[in-house]
């Protein structure tokens, strides 16, 4: 009789059962997991149609590529990867992902005027999606992945300094927005 065991953890069940086809066990992954990287999909796509799209071209790679998940991060993180490495080429296959090489000055936003919170998530993702690819990209995989600029030059194929540059331009036409958001908020209680 055995008195220790070690049960094997759901995930590994999961992930066991997609590796050997198991429809239901993928079917169950998907719907771990399909909201949030739903969420991931739209910060990175210009409709809700693409990011659907690059929601289903990452999932089938997921799928075929689980054997290949060594546990080193939580199973969440890993698909997360995928869904971001598959957006990232999704918009370079469009040429949506042109990202400048030219030196750009930084322009400064100082870290405690800037704050998206007390925003919805939609106001949020309706925000991030009004920034141009090229800063959309670079704030995302900065601000919300948690890549450095040295990583995120590496992934889009730019200098570390383009990538701060592009990501402090970001900054600013965000607070930009919120100043514009609280003005008319502003003027609208006034004028009530």
């Amino acid at each position: 009789m055995k008195l220790f065991t070690n049960p094997r953890s759901d995930e590994d069940k999961l992930i066991e059962g997609c590796i050997a086809g198991k429809r239901d066990m993928q079917r169950r992954l998907y719907d771990l997991y399909a909201k949030k990287m739903m969420a991931v999909c739209l910060r990175y796509a210009p409709t809700t149609f693409e990011a659907e799209d690059i929601m289903q071209d990452a999932f089938i790679k997921v799928y075929a590529n689980l054997q290949n998940f060594k546990k080193d991060c939580p199973l969440e993180f890993w698909v997360r990867k995928i869904m971001v490495n598959t957006a990232l080429k999704h918009l370079r296959s469009k040429q949506l992902l042109t990202v400048s090489h030219e030196a750009e000055e930084v322009a400064s936003v100082s870290s405690d005027s800037f704050s998206l919170s007390g925003y919805s998530m939609e106001e949020l993702l309706g925000m991030i999606q009004s920034l141009a690819p090229r800063y959309r990209m670079v704030f995302n995989l900065y601000a919300i992945e948690g890549y450095n600029h040295k990583e995120i030059g590496e992934m889009l194929d730019i200098s570390e300094g383009t990538s701060k540059s592009q990501y402090s331009r970001a900054r600013a036409i965000l607070q930009g927005i919120i100043t514009r958001q609280e003005e008319n908020y502003k003027k609208h209680v006034i004028s009530s």
